[in-house]
């Protein structure tokens, strides 16, 4: 059963991308809904096979490693799956009805290339977390990137292939940085095997320049402050499903690795110092990104400028991680329990969150033709459906109960108080307040009376409801999160620092 299910979640996505590319419009469209549907139910097959039976391993060509390259599964990797998969599903729902309600050519070459290229991202990115060689992942990542620059400047309009230029030179000057350190722990060790490093990297020199150049080139990718110069323009100009894509999923994809790499890779060689370091770069994407948003006039800026933001949560780990108090009797300290759930459920609730917000960016654009804020006026009147759907998903953002950002925000707030690390938790409850900010600025605009002008374009019921059901979600996950954190501890991949490697205690 394993060896049958785990290589299914790669190989249907890839295969369905390759009958779309060769496939007229209508076909591929079926063709790609359907994929979706078989692709994340193998992937809730992997689910339960998880659950049954423990940490998965899959051997390509049976050669283990390090002669050979290794697919591992474990509660980390499968959550990320299952995002990629909920969330991947309700995209392609959204954008068939989406492309088939633009008529102009540019868009109906986008509709055309968007199942081949998305599917093909798709396989790569369930390829990603599951991979176990640092040189592997370093090609998927490099896949990844080329994938959703195409997805980007799909139409082919300058706004749009201004942004792809930009993101394109940034993602390939991120994996080339990641590359550097992957040649560094080669040259040193003879094996890129994750789990064998793990066993081999001891504090020096070579650990601790390998694990920068890796992360400065993943803290690109996933566009962390100061370095987030790409992602505004380019998840505001993409269309809306590709938007919704690339804030929900791709950037997580780095920032899982930067996860991987701290806590599995190189727990010998990270510092309090570093762990710091990263927090404080959360803590700037946090307060910079949403000061941004609230300067915005556009509905879909303003919601990129929010991935900044919220993106700064997911950093607060990673100074909890480095606290070490050698009195515990057990070998999870509480606070890093807390801190990786809490990071964790952030992604899963920005995640739906998000794809809601930028699923309702886009049918406002196409009622009214533009995602101006002022073109919002009076639209909880006449699209009452997606305005609850922007609702629902800003509940997530802000952290208020009962949705799936408020456990994020309290666990994190949690966990930052048990580390004595108290100087964070301003950060995370004034984040909540900026963000009520700028989405209340948003929804103030739609309960206003509507002016005189023209009438809106009919919209497609399923771009409402897509956007609406994705809301529904980052509600819910405050009601089951117990299933998913035991899901997590399956092959717990986070594990405190050494205390030498770190310098003593609390």
């Amino acid at each position: 059963m394993t060896d049958a299910v785990l290589p299914l979640t790669i190989l249907i996505p890839m295969l369905g991308s390759m009958i779309c590319f060769v496939s007229r419009h209508r076909v591929s469209v079926v063709a790609g809904l359907l994929t979706a549907g078989l692709t994340l139910m193998a992937v809730f097959a992997l689910a339960f096979q998880l659950r049954s039976d423990g940490m998965m391993t899959y051997a390509l060509g049976n050669w283990p490693a390090p002669l050979g390259i290794q697919f591992r599964v474990d509660g980390l990797s499968l959550i990320f799956m299952l995002m990629t998969a909920v969330v991947g599903l309700l995209v392609s729902l959204y954008a068939r009805a989406y492309f088939d309600g633009h008529d102009t050519q540019a868009d109906k070459r986008g509709a055309e290339m968007f199942w081949p290229i998305w599917l093909f991202l798709w396989s790569a990115m369930n390829a990603l977390y599951v991979s176990a060689d640092l040189f592997n992942i370093y090609v998927i990542l490099e896949i990844i990137g080329l994938a959703a620059v195409g997805l980007l400047t799909l139409t082919g309009r300058r706004l749009v292939l201004v942004a792809g230029m930009r993101y394109l030179l940034s993602a390939m000057a991120g994996s080339l940085v990641y590359l550097l350190g992957v040649v560094l722990l080669y040259a040193t060790h003879s094996t890129l095997d994750i789990h064998l490093l793990s066993t081999a990297i001891e504090p020096g020199k070579v650990a601790v320049a390998a694990l920068g150049v890796m992360l400065l080139g993943l803290l690109l990718k996933t566009a962390v402050f100061p370095l987030h110069f790409w992602l505004p323009p380019a998840h505001s100009s993409a269309t809306a499903p590709v938007s919704a894509l690339l804030s929900a999923v791709v950037v997580k994809a780095s920032f899982y690795l930067i996860l991987r790499l701290w806590f599995q890779v190189f727990p010998a060689a990270v510092t309090p110092a570093a762990g710091t370091l990263l927090g404080l770069l959360g803590t700037g994407a946090i307060l910079w990104g949403s000061i941004q948003a609230l300067r915005q006039t556009r509905v879909k800026m303003m919601v990129a400028y929010s991935t900044v933001a919220q993106l700064g949560y997911l950093f607060f780990v990673f100074p909890v991680s480095t606290v070490i108090d050698p009195s515990l009797d057990t070998p999870i300290a509480p606070w890093l329990l807390a801190g990786s759930r809490g990071c964790i459920y952030q992604v899963l609730a920005h995640a739906f969150a998000k794809t809601a917000l930028f699923m309702a960016a886009g049918t406002l654009l196409h009622a009214a033709g533009s995602d101006h804020i002022d073109h919002m006026r009076g639209l909880a009147k006449r699209l009452p459906i997606t305005v609850f759907a922007m609702a629902l998903a800003a509940v997530s953002l802000m952290g208020l109960p009962p949705s799936g950002g408020f456990i994020a925000k309290w666990m994190t707030t949690s966990a930052v108080l048990a580390a004595g690390q108290w100087w964070w938790a301003p950060i995370v409850i004034g984040g909540g307040l900026l963000t009520a900010g700028y989405m209340f600025m948003i929804l103030r605009y739609a309960f206003s009376p509507p002016e005189p002008g023209e009438p809106l374009h009919p919209v497609p019921k399923t771009l409402e409801l897509c956007a609406l059901f994705m809301a529904l979600l980052s509600i819910g996950l405050g009601f089951r999160a117990e299933e998913i954190l035991d899901l997590l501890m399956i092959g717990w991949p986070f594990a405190a620092p050494a205390v030498g490697a770190v310098g003593g205690g609390l």
